[in-house]
């Protein structure tokens, strides 16, 4: 599938990031990961931590599919406000989704720490704003969820938004705790770490066919780079090198329902700009992250050297080429969202690119074991908030391929 399309900001910020081989023999291994983005890195991080022999592959190279075109974005908050997943999912689960989402901020800063370099990683307060005034029911209801759960957060009125950032929303919820990263830095940086501790990559290795028994899985690829994803069943074609393993972990994002088969999500398209670096933007206090309530949402975050990085007009995805014929005309009206905020602050598109992303029916990821598939896991962290799902499921997959009880896996299990 072809993810994303434009330029990308930042693979521009970090034009030296590693280069990984293609496979080009046969391998054993205690676990073999399929995805080489933010996903994949994070659980290869986490298996050699704890001891395992680990192979990771990707028909890219490393990080360039979904991963180098995430805003990088870091909130616990939901696409389902927690009032309304307490009715889909009940509320201990609801609860704990986002208490495990909010912990997961502090494992990323904890994560960082220990890479010898900040991939750019900065607190910022969070505000979700109301974006008309039939928005401010489900507001107060989500103000009032968020407390029952535990959460530090504020209900602002249309004269607090005013007075504070000087433009006009009926309402918006006030929190301290959001971060702001480079995705594809991080990315780069747990892979060499892994790497230190045993993990082998190879890129540009194309998984064309899978099998599993009693004894494990087989991981077949193709001898250069040919369709993808992987299926576990295709006419005779030739093959290339295997890797066998005992298990195999798919990070493979948003191309995974085209071999899955299971309709866990819809895919849609987005789109994203960096401005030019903007010196001052009167009313963005604290450069604080922001999103709204609306469909399709607007979002938007500072990058550190001072660009607006504004994201939002969603469609359903249906094809690459439709998506990218409305590139222009979504960029301009990303652009509009903002000035509409920020009159007085002069902006144009230094970098603009479409990319695609799925949502799932309660607005959560699906982590942990298939029954149709044996011998492997998933790791897929659909929706907005997808970097911080996939800190979830790096912990949660890391457990049960080492033997562990999780029991967080039951929140996210496939078939919920």
């Amino acid at each position: 599938m072809d993810l994303t399309s434009g330029n990308l900001f930042w693979p521009h910020r970090y034009p030296d990031a590693a280069d990984h081989p293609p496979l080009d023999q046969d391998i054993r291994c205690d676990l073999a990961i399929i995805g080489g983005g933010i996903t994949g890195a994070l659980l290869a991080d986490q298996l050699t931590q704890r001891g395992l022999d680990v192979v990771l592959l990707d028909r890219r190279r490393i990080g360039q599919g979904s991963t180098s075109a995430s805003t990088g974005l870091l909130m616990y908050d939901l696409d389902t406000p927690l009032h309304q997943l307490i009715e889909l999912v009940g509320l201990d689960h609801a609860q704990r989704a986002y208490r495990l989402c909010f912990q997961a901020l502090a494992d990323i800063e904890q994560l960082v720490d220990g890479l010898g370099e900040s991939c750019d990683l900065k607190q910022r307060p969070l505000l979700y704003l109301a974006s008309r005034q039939a928005d401010l029911p489900d507001l107060q209801r989500e103000y009032a969820a968020r407390r029952a759960a535990g959460f530090q957060v504020e209900l602002l009125t249309r004269d607090d938004i005013l007075a504070t950032y000087r433009f006009d929303r009926p309402g918006a919820l006030w929190g301290p705790r959001a971060l702001d990263i480079d995705p594809y830095r991080f990315t780069q940086l747990l892979l060499k770490r892994a790497a230190a501790h045993g993990l082998r990559v190879f890129s540009q290795t194309d998984v064309i066919k899978y099998s599993s028994d009693s004894s494990g899985v087989t991981i077949h690829t193709s001898p250069g780079v040919n369709s993808y994803p992987p299926e576990r069943s295709q006419p005779e074609m030739s093959l290339g090198p295997t890797v066998r393993a005992w298990r195999v972990a798919f990070a493979t994002g948003y191309e995974t329902p085209e071999f899955l088969k299971d309709k866990v999500c819809k895919l849609h398209s987005t789109w994203a700009v960096a401005t030019q670096p903007l010196s001052d933007v009167p009313g963005w206090k604290d450069r604080c992250l922001m999103w709204e309530a609306a469909r399709p949402y607007f979002y938007l975050r500072s990058t550190p050297d001072g660009r607006a990085l504004i994201g939002g007009e969603d469609e359903r995805f249906k094809n690459a080429t439709l998506r990218d014929a409305l590139t222009d005309r979504k960029v301009a009206k990303i652009l509009r969202t903002f000035q509409s905020l920020f009159p007085t602050v002069e902006t144009r598109a230094e970098y603009a690119w479409a990319g695609t992303f799925a949502e799932t029916k309660d607005g959560m990821p699906y982590i942990g074991q298939h029954p149709k598939w044996p011998n492997a896991f998933f790791a897929l962290g659909y929706g907005g908030n997808g970097i911080t799902f996939s800190v979830l499921a790096a912990r949660i997959l890391a457990d049960l391929a080492t033997g562990k009880r999780n029991d967080d896996a039951e929140v996210f299990r496939f078939g919920r």
